[in-house]
């Protein structure tokens, strides 16, 4: 029989055109309908609304805690600087931890650390001894945020991990807003001891939450086992580019959540708790198109638009007036950050390896980290001789740095695929 005649070679190629636009029609929808609120889901997200509420009350009441023990701005800088230091030293072994230990075992350890350590505030009596606790928090902190990131990445679907990982950064938003308005109302009802007990109680319910969790299996390969014991795997090198261009944005981060209230003060500016409402507000406004938008378009159209959102708010806090300018400093800061930054971390994870989402994860976290403690300790000798006013203006000029490297980058990266395009 001559092999062409064979029936099942004998296709309609209109019929199989239908058939295959079907399927990829099909393809797409799955896509479109991947589910995001699954159980699992929900219980990250509270887990991580709660670490972040017990974080986010102590942002604000922090540095005037330190000022009731005697300590200056410096000091107020280095007690910062020195948690979000450790933090960032402890990153690249949890990044290493979530890929050979598992995503459990590192989340409530550190969950544990924080509860143990905000607890322990209550009893500081001396800055040394705060110091040493802003240590051990600090190591707690690393632990837990970098291992909710990437808790959050396994449990997302991955063609809608923008979105997805948009609505995961809101239960830290929704900290935001409440958090700081919370603890600045607290602080002149209660004790600072009080204070920092229901800080960790908020803490204990995050990891009553993560307990619960169904956590993926992790299978380590023969390769990554050896590579961990010969020697010490600290990045991700997929995650460096939006990794960096984090850094010079979070230094702002510093500025505001460090020296703002004070700063506020000193101007006769009321309404700091409306302005940490008002930036969490814009957030949440933000993440409602941001996470789309990227998923469907690329760090391209978020990244420069909203970069130039935070430099104007950065101006208008080097200026603040009155309340009113710091409001609306506060909206597009929140517009501008809440759009930025799930599309950096998205972006951060989108090339790593199955085995290495952690560790791209880590490296995120780890500029974050690195640009808020760089600034909070650079940002605290400046008010000390120069006054807080030009803690803005220099915040302005880091985000300027950033937008010229992602210029670079990108334009870099086109003449890259035109020289591998050439015949």
């Amino acid at each position: 029989m001559n092999v062409l005649s064979v029936p099942m070679l004998n296709v309609n190629p209109i019929r199989y055109n239908e058939f295959r636009e079907s399927k990829e029609r099909s393809t797409d929808m799955s896509k479109q309908t991947a589910k995001i609120w699954t159980r699992d889901f929900v219980l990250i997200c509270l887990a991580n609304f709660f670490i972040f509420l017990g974080f986010q009350m102590t942002l604000p009441t922090l540095p005037l805690f330190i000022k009731e023990l005697g300590g200056s701005d410096q000091s107020i800088g280095f007690i910062v600087g020195v948690f979000t230091f450790s933090a960032l030293l402890i990153r690249p072994y949890v990044g290493n931890a979530l890929e050979t230990k598992g995503r459990r075992f590192v989340f409530l350890i550190g969950l544990a650390l924080f509860v143990l350590s905000v607890g322990s505030f209550a009893f500081v009596t001396s800055i040394a001894f705060l110091i040493v606790i802003r240590v051990i928090q600090g190591i707690g902190w690393g632990f837990s945020t970098t291992a909710s990131g990437t808790v959050a990445t396994d449990i997302v679907p991955a063609q809608r991990r923008g979105e997805g990982l948009g609505y995961f950064g809101l239960s830290g938003n929704f900290s935001l807003a409440l958090g700081p308005t919370l603890g600045l109302a607290l602080v002149d009802k209660v004790s600072f001891s009080t204070l920092f007990i229901i800080c960790a109680m908020f803490g204990l319910l995050a990891l009553l939450s993560a307990a619960n969790i169904r956590y993926k299996k992790i299978h380590p390969s023969k390769q990554q086992l050896t590579t961990s014991k010969v020697k010490f795997d600290f990045y991700e090198k997929t995650a460096v580019k939006p990794s960096l261009l984090l850094f010079f944005i979070t230094v702002t981060f510093g500025g505001i959540a460090t020296f703002l209230p004070i700063y506020a003060a000193e101007k006769s500016v009321a309404g700091i708790e409306a302005y940490f409402l008002t930036y969490a507000t814009f957030i949440f406004i933000s993440r409602t198109f941001a996470g789309r938008l990227y998923d469907q378009k690329g760090h391209i159209y978020i990244f420069l638009p909203s970069a130039m959102l935070i430099f104007t708010a950065m101006l208008l806090l080097a200026w603040l007036p009155n309340t009113m300018t710091m409001l609306i400093a506060a909206a597009i800061y929140g517009l501008g950050f809440g759009s930025l930054s799930p599309a950096l971390q998205a972006w951060s994870v989108q090339d790593a390896a199955a085995n290495r989402k952690g560790m791209a994860n880590a490296t995120f976290s780890s500029f974050f980290d690195l640009g808020v403690g760089i600034g909070a300790i650079v940002f605290g000798l400046v008010a000390d001789g120069f006054g807080y006013y030009l803690i803005y203006i220099l915040s302005a000029g880091s985000v300027m740095i950033s937008m010229l490297l992602y210029i670079y980058l990108i334009v870099r990266e086109r003449y890259q695929k035109k020289q591998v395009s050439k015949p």
